[in-house]
Order: C-alpha cells, then structure tokens, then sequence
C-alpha cells in the first residue's frame, strides 16, 4: 500500500518532520508502522491501534502519538497530520487541522 504524506505548498512533508522530531524509540516505532503498511496494506490496518474519529478519518495510536489519516483505496492511504496525544481543546484543535487538510486535498471524510 502506498503511503502519501501531507506536504506543504513549499514541499515540507510535516509527517515525517514529525516522526524525525521524535525521542529514538518512538520514531522506531513510527516508522515501523509505516513499513508495515506499506508492506502488507490494509491489514496492517487491523493489527495496530486505531480509532475512528469522524466518517472516513481515523487514527493510529503509538506511545504518545497520533496519526491522522484517510484510506483512499485498496492501494493508497493518506496521512494527514502527526501530533502528541492531548486531551479536549487541544485534541479538537489537531482534529481541525486534519479536517482542514483532508479538505484542502479535495478528500472527502465525511
């Protein structure tokens, strides 16, 4: 399955910036989901911690973090932002921003 990341308009991948930005262990991890997605797909899906959040964004769960993202099909997945797990106001903040993202791309999550 192929992973499309979040860029800017300037090229920034946030994603991985995010994932980069993490403490040793778990940037590991992180990158092994992405390994393990895109090698077995969907049913990597099943295997991690995830969590529908609205329509067709959801998230995987790892250590403290959180990725937010939306399958497009069988082949493709998109991530659209990357983020410490918080609670209340500044998980809905986070949850706005990948929303406004999913938006920006044309996807539709609802």
């Amino acid at each position: 399955m192929k992973i499309i990341d979040y860029t800017t308009n300037g090229g920034k991948n946030l994603i991985t910036e995010y994932l980069n930005d993490l403490p040793i262990g778990e940037k590991a991890v992180g990158y092994r989901i992405r390994e393990k997605i895109t090698e077995t797909g969907i049913i990597a899906l099943k295997s991690l911690k995830t969590r529908q959040l609205r329509g067709k964004l959801w998230e995987i769960k790892f250590s403290d973090n959180r990725i937010m993202y939306v399958v497009l099909d069988s082949n493709r997945i998109y991530f659209l932002h990357a983020c410490k797990k918080q609670k209340n106001k500044a998980e809905k903040y986070e949850l706005e921003k990948a929303e406004k993202r999913a938006k920006e791309l044309g996807l539709k999550i609802k």
